[in-house]
Formats: structure tokens, C-alpha cells, sequence
């Protein structure tokens, strides 16, 4: 299962900010029958080819949205634009596996940097109630403004402009939609908003700022390239952190090698603890959690779900037809090894997030359900019962994608409530201090231990 997003900047340097992708002035414009076809082909394909669309959204809400966002077709669109329009259905769609998005954006936001395009200055985080913060610079280095409160961008109070953002946000709540846009606040700014030389910022504790836009890389692409930067391993006698950021890498025998060796390594530290952090993980593969974490932390078999419903888009199977909707049990279970040396057999937590999607919801799910771990973080934010199988569709008028998911699966308990993935170890995040939340789970010893299986 894997969740991946959006596309272009194609920015230009200008002196103040510049308002729905006019910095796009260039590119062809689509026409209004062109974007139109386009909402419609979506909205189509989703109704067609969803499995279980009641999982996230109704056809009425469905049709609602449509019809709204049509109603501001009126004009002769840039991708940018049509993007800006026809990205405020992907709140409604209330799935990160279900929304509209452009394609390429990494690449080509790397483009418009080497083009010596700027962006929005700083990582910043967003909680639940639009409280923008500075976090770092952009791409991650320290600034003094670490921590402050942002109250206007560019003469703009930050409430209307992160509620417009949010509206064209994808993922299951409002909560994990939050956590995406603050991960990305640079492209959506640069995308509805346009990206000046220099932002006029006001911040709680220091006033305004006049601040150049940043050429840096952001964290998010420098975190995607480097594999030391997604996968890290560090042990000591007080206990282990095993950090997966993704599920998916090219070379995953890359990725069986690191997790071999940091369980070798866990081993002959004697640490009593194992964290796995999986707070910025996205997705991607399950046998790189069944076959690298699994393995050395499961002591029984176990399934990775239990009920599941899919559409039939290519047939497979005896009597399967194209179109079909299937559901069904999953009847086989995946063995660990009964013969591994490395199996932890401390106390092991996992650590999650609102960033927690997809592949990595699945492993939660398995840990919890067969009690290989205890969960732990935030909740409330990602469902347990995860759509997969994700499609995607190129609408031919706008270039933009649409992705939906093939397929939709509960849990192994197959229980369906919590509705949402709900940690046993409530631990909160700090955005400022990632690394406190870890330190409470190796630090405390009023944590509870793991019960006996």
C-alpha cells in the first residue's frame, strides 16, 4: 500500500505574492469544457471503480462537492489553477488514498530550485485549531524564530490562509489533513498563493519580519533521498530506536541488511526496549515490515487483516469479472521464523502518528491486535480500517491525477471500533522536540510492560 502526492511549482521570482498560479502565466491555459470533462471523469471513476465508497464519503456528499466546485469552472485555467479547483474535493473525499493531486511535484520542485526559485522560509507544524508555527528553516536548519506563533503572511491573517489551504488537503481527518499541509506548507502556499523574493511575516513573539525566501531543499525531499535520513538505528543499554520513515525504498534488500544488523546490534547491547518509529510513514510495501520488523519481534503467526473488499479491475481469480466487487475472509497467516536469533524479547513500542498511513496503519494494526507491541502517540487522526490498492488515473484535459483505491481491509481482530487508530501509550508529539516523546518511552519506568503472552 502506498500514498504518494502531488506536482509542480514552475514559480517565478516576483516582488509580492502572486494570487492562484498567475505565476504560470505561460503555460496553455485549459479550457472550461476541459475542466469540466475533467471533474466529471473523476468524480465518475470514483463512483465506478470505488470499492466501498461509503467508507470515507456518500454519493450525495460526493455530488455536492462536484456541483460546488463546478460552479467555479467559469474560466480558462493554468494546471496550477485547475489544480487550486478541483483539489477542494479531496477534504471531502475524506481519504488519503482518494484525491486529486498533481503529478511529479518532487521533481519538478527540485527544477524550480536549480531555476533559483524561492519558497516560503520556514518548516512549519499546524495543530488541530490552525496555530501555524515555525519549526526550523526551511530544509531543517535552526533559526531564532523556532517556536513562534505565525499571525499573518503577506498582510493575510494565517486562519483564512490555512483554512484555504486545508481546503484542497487530502487524508482521513481533519487532523491528518493538518499534519500533510504542515509537511508541505511551502508547495500549497506556492501553488494558491504564488512565491514572492521576500515575506512580509508576523510573528507572535517577534513583530514583523521581512524574510528572503529560502532556496534551500525541503526537509520532506531531503528526507525522501537520503536513506540514512529514513532509516536509523541507535542503541544503548537503556534501550533501542529503530526509525522507519517509509515502508518502501528501490533497494529493499538495503533495507532487510539495516534491520538485520540493528536487531544484531540491539542484541549485544542487552537493551530492555525497543521504540519503532514509524510517526513519518507514509506507506508503501508490507513484506518490508512483514520480513525486516516482524521477524524479529513476532512470536506467532499472524494475519494482516481479517475481512476485506475489493473491486475487480483486472480478474485473477476463477470466476472473477472485471467491475466486480469481491469481499471475502483472509484465511492465511504469515509464520515468523521459529528459529530466529535476533527476536527481541524486551519490551517493544511502536510510536505513531498523524503521518502514519497506509502500509505502516496495517503494521500498527498487526502489533496491536496480536499484541507484539504496545502502540503508542497520537491517535484519532488515521483509520485502522485502511483502503489500499491504490490506482491512479491521468485526466487527460488538465494532466492532473486522481488516485483511488482498489480495495478495503479491517483489521486482523476485525473489530471495528476504535474507528481510528487509538495508541494503548498516549504519549504527545512535539514538533520542536520529536525526540521527547521517544525519550518518555525509554526514560520512564512507570510505563506498563507488555503483558504475557
Amino acid at each position: 500500500m502506498q500514498t504518494h502526492l502531488f506536482r509542480r511549482l514552475g514559480l517565478a521570482l516576483v516582488a509580492a505574492a502572486l494570487v492562484g498560479g498567475s505565476a504560470m502565466a505561460a503555460e496553455a491555459p485549459i479550457s472550461v469544457a476541459g475542466l469540466r470533462a475533467d471533474l466529471r471523469l473523476a468524480v465518475d471513476t470514483i463512483e465506478r471503480n470505488h470499492p466501498d465508497l461509503s467508507h470515507s464519503v456518500s454519493k450525495l456528499q460526493l455530488e455536492r462537492a462536484a456541483r460546488r466546485i463546478d460552479r467555479q469552472l467559469g474560466r480558462p485555467m493554468t494546471q496550477a489553477q485547475a489544480w487550486s479547483a478541483l483539489a477542494r474535493l479531496n477534504p471531502v473525499l475524506a481519504d488519503g488514498h482518494l484525491f486529486i493531486g498533481l503529478p511529479n511535484w518532487r521533481k519538478e520542485s527540485a527544477q524550480a530550485k536549480a531555476e533559483g526559485n524561492v519558497f516560503f522560509p520556514f518548516e512549519v507544524s499546524l495543530d488541530t485549531h490552525g496555530v501555524l508555527r515555525v519549526v526550523s528553516a526551511l530544509g531543517g536548519a535552526p533559526t531564532p524564530f523556532a517556536g513562534q506563533r505565525i499571525r499573518r503572511i503577506n498582510g493575510q491573517d494565517v486562519g483564512p490562509l490555512v483554512r484555504e489551504l486545508l481546503a484542497r488537503a487530502h487524508g482521513d481527518t481533519p487532523a491528518s489533513r493538518s499534519a500533510l499541509l504542515a509537511k508541505r506548507w511551502w508547495l500549497f502556499y506556492a501553488k494558491v498563493y504564488g512565491s514572492p523574493v521576500a515575506f512580509d511575516i508576523d510573528l507572535a513573539a517577534a513583530g514583523r519580519q521581512t524574510i528572503v525566501g529560502s532556496g534551500e531543499t525541503p526537509a520532506i525531499l531531503q528526507e525522501e533521498a537520503s536513506f540514512e535520513r529514513t532509516y536509523k538505528c541507535d542503541v544503548s543499554k537503556q534501550g533501542a530506536v529503530l526509525t522507519a520513515a517509509a515502508f518502501s525504498w528501490p533497494d529493499k534488500g538495503k533495507f532487510f541488511d539495516f534491520t538485520h544488523d540493528c536487531f544484531a546490534r540491539i542484541a549485544k547491547a542487552g537493551a530492555p526496549r525497543l521504540v519503532i518509529d514509524i510517526r513519518q510513514n507514509g506507506g508503501g510495501d508490507d513484506d518490508m515490515w512483514r520480513d525486516g520488523l516482524l521477524r524479529y519481534i513476532a512470536n506467532r503467526p499472524y494475519k494482516h487483516g481479517s475481512r476485506y473488499i475489493k473491486r475487480v479491475l483486472q480478474p485473477n481469480a476463477p470466476g472473477e469479472v472485471a467491475g466486480q466487487i469481491v469481499s471475502g475472509v483472509i484465511e492465511t497467516a504469515a509464520k515468523p521464523p521459529a528459529d530466529e536469533p535476533l527476536r527481541f524479547a524486551g519490551e517493544v513500542y511502536v510510536l505513531v502518528g498523524p503521518l502514519t498511513y497506509s502500509s505502516a496503519v496495517l503494521f500498527s494494526n498487526v502489533v496491536q491486535d496480536y499484541r507484539f507491541a504496545k502502540v503508542a502517540g497520537v491517535g484519532g487522526a488515521v483509520r485502522a480500517r485502511q483502503s489500499g490498492g491504490v490506482q491512479s488515473l491521468r485526466l487527460p484535459n488538465t494532466g492532473l491525477l486522481l488516485f483511488y483505491p482498489r480495495f478495503v481491509l479491517d483489521r486482523p481482530s476485525g473489530t471495528a471500533t476504535p474507528t481510528y487508530i487509538e495508541p494503548d501509550l498516549l504519549i504527545p508529539d512535539n514538533p520542536l522536540h520529536p525526540e521527547a516523546a521517544v525519550d518518555a518511552l525509554l526514560g520512564s519506568n512507570d510505563l506498563p510492560s507488555l503483558p504475557t503472552q
